[in-house]
């Protein structure tokens, strides 16, 4: 597979799934050991232990890469590496506590501001969704790969949401647009499930996502034929030395014109 970034991938692969295997070893026990932080969101042994193996594992061969992860301080020496890793070594901590299977790993490489790789597994499922720049969107699943494409539906969307962030306005975003089915769904595994076709759109209003929730989703999206703006239909760049995305986020299928915020 000659594509530019592959070797980059390859090391990312090997420590999502290394990250994956402890995940899911905690995930078996009685205690996630979960702790409070300073913006009142939780934290588990796992999300911890993830990141550790990804940002040592990662480390090992990009050494002078720079690194924004949920889960170490950010002391801004990214801004000078034209090289990012983003990581969100739990992605649906709530989800990930609540056992309901939906929650993720994401990992995302960032060249001069614009994502150029994304992996997201889903620990649970034994899923692998991820994605270059140039080429094709996979899943790979019981070590068989699979090209994934988004939907080409115009009627009857498919909108999917999340278990523990859907506000008014985004109800209202739904309804303006006559959308009627509404599936509920944790993490970054939304995005993956409608660059497979399963659902046609997400629609998030407001800022609380930053760049590690939605980083490996705008390429794997993107590369399966849809799009990941804001809701005003503009596109996002990465490594800010402000990492909110302060205005949500549309997710949708190829199929996607008039459907932005004005």
């Amino acid at each position: 597979m000659p594509y530019k970034y592959y070797s980059q991938f390859e090391v990312a692969r090997r420590a999502i799934f290394k990250a994956s295997k402890a995940v899911l070893e905690i995930y078996k026990t009685p205690d996630f050991g979960v702790q409070m932080k300073s913006d009142h969101s939780p934290v588990t042994k796992a999300d911890l232990l993830s990141n550790k193996i990804i940002v040592d594992y990662l480390k090992e061969t990009y050494p002078d890469y720079g690194y924004l992860s949920e889960e170490f301080a950010d002391d801004l020496s990214r801004l000078n590496k034209d090289f990012v890793w983003i990581i969100d070594p739990i992605d649906g901590t709530k989800d990930f506590i609540k056992r309901n299977d939906q929650f993720a790993i994401n990992i995302a490489l960032a060249y001069k501001g614009e994502i150029v790789l994304g992996l997201i597994m889903v620990p649970a499922k034994h899923e692998l969704y991820y994605a270059f720049k140039g080429t094709h969107a996979y899943l790979e699943l019981n070590n068989e790969v699979i090209q994934i494409h988004t939907s080409k539906r115009r009627k009857n969307l498919i909108a999917i949401e999340s278990n523990e962030h859907y506000t008014d306005l985004d109800k209202d975003y739904l309804e303006k647009h006559n959308i009627k089915e509404i599936k509920r769904c944790g993490s970054a595994y939304k995005g993956c499930l409608i660059a497979r076709g399963v659902a046609d759109l997400q629609i998030k209003i407001g800022g609380s996502s930053k760049e590690w929730d939605s980083a490996p989703i705008d390429i794997i999206v993107t590369t399966a034929g849809g799009s990941f703006t804001r809701p005003n239909g503009e596109r996002y760049t990465y490594n800010k030395k402000d990492v909110y995305n302060h205005s949500g986020y549309l997710i949708m299928n190829r199929n996607h014109a008039g459907m932005w915020l004005k």
